[in-house]
């Protein structure tokens, strides 16, 4: 593994990119923090649709970020990744995973030659007919992963390789230092919501939503009858409603309640799956991450759908940096590059 590695998070409308020295030791550290818009189209939830342009911006991102290190490591978490649990004979990993193919065609939504498939081994335990390995299966659609790794090359850069997103986010968000026994991260991104459940620091439950705050925007716009510019300021001011003044602040809020329900929900039943399938497994808190997490009452609505203690999380809250990076720089930015520091975090493992 090199001395450094870069992770790099693809969006819908700008790439970041976090270079960690040593991402392998106890303690990475972070030496450079970039990030560049992408022009509208190139990308599409996170997926690659121009590789020659993205590659492009890559490589503007070099050049603004001056990072030194062209290894990378690339996150995938859309929609086009499927996450389930999986119980399996006990075995290699290596065999595990060789297995994959003939065992799990019927949990897919495509044929086993369109995906790349892996195993992330969670538990053991004695099943009717012998040691068993309860773990997660990870499914990615492979012309997605291929589209974002040959836009990585074009730009002259090394993939060395490829994780899940809600894993990388774990990492950062959800540490076992600092979150021991079982907790949820939350994070409510522009287009998809990414739920994952760690007990000790480990993911044991991965669910995708498929709903964000560009969308509550986007409805917000068409029940208000104003342009989706305006829907995001309002949204961003009122919120749920605590600084709601005027009659058309109070239906402005009203809305974004109502708008806001279904995800508040969708968060409630998938803490509620989980809890339901491990009784023994209970959720402490609910970590909140994202820039939908910022909406104003969203963390106090959820606590209260839910009864479980809801707090904002920091990713960079125990994060080891050189000079050149700025505690407070981080503290503004942490939100839009916690992907990227997450997923270099993690390259001794990819």
């Amino acid at each position: 593994m090199a001395k450094s590695v870069v992770g790099i998070d693809i969006g819908g409308e700008t790439i970041r990119g976090v270079e960690v020295a040593n991402p392998n030791k106890p303690e990475p550290v972070i030496q450079r923090v970039a990030e560049v818009p992408l022009p509208v189209g190139a990308t599409k939830r996170g997926e690659v649709l121009e590789p020659n342009t993205i590659a492009a911006s890559l490589k503007e991102l070099w050049r603004v970020g001056r990072f030194r290190s062209r290894d990378v490591v690339l996150g995938m978490g859309n929609q086009r990744v499927l996450s389930r649990d999986l119980t399996v004979p006990k075995a290699p990993l290596a065999q595990i995973r060789e297995s994959l193919p003939f065992q799990v065609q019927d949990m897919l939504p495509v044929p086993v030659v369109d995906a790349i498939l892996d195993f992330y081994p969670v538990s053991e335990s004695v099943g009717p007919e012998g040691p068993v390995v309860h773990g997660l299966l990870i499914a990615a659609i492979k012309d997605a992963v291929l589209a974002n790794v040959r836009a990585v090359q074009l730009a002259g850069l090394n993939p060395v390789g490829v994780d899940l997103i809600p894993f990388a986010l774990t990492r950062v968000y959800l540490p076992e230092a600092r979150f021991p026994g079982t907790h949820a991260l939350a994070e409510v991104g522009a287009n998809t919501t990414t739920v994952v459940i760690a007990t000790d620091g480990v993911p044991q439950f991965v669910r995708i939503v498929p709903t964000g705050g560009d969308d509550l925007t986007g409805a917000l716009a068409v029940a208000l009858d104003i342009p989706v510019e305006q829907a995001e300021a309002v949204k961003r001011w009122i919120g749920l409603g605590a600084r709601a003044q005027t009659p058309d602040d109070l239906r402005a809020a009203s809305t974004v309640r109502d708008l806001s329900n279904e995800l508040l929900t969708s968060l409630r039943n998938t803490v509620n799956y989980f809890v339901s399938t491990r009784p023994d497994a209970a959720v402490t808190s609910i970590v909140l991450a994202g820039g939908g997490a910022q909406l104003p009452g969203f963390p106090e609505a959820l606590q209260s759908q839910t009864g479980i203690p809801v707090h904002i999380g920091d990713a960079f809250s125990n994060a080891a940096t050189t000079r050149s990076i700025r505690r407070e720089d981080l503290a503004d930015r942490g939100l839009a590059v916690a992907v990227a520091w997450g997923l270099a975090t993690g390259s001794s493992a990819a």
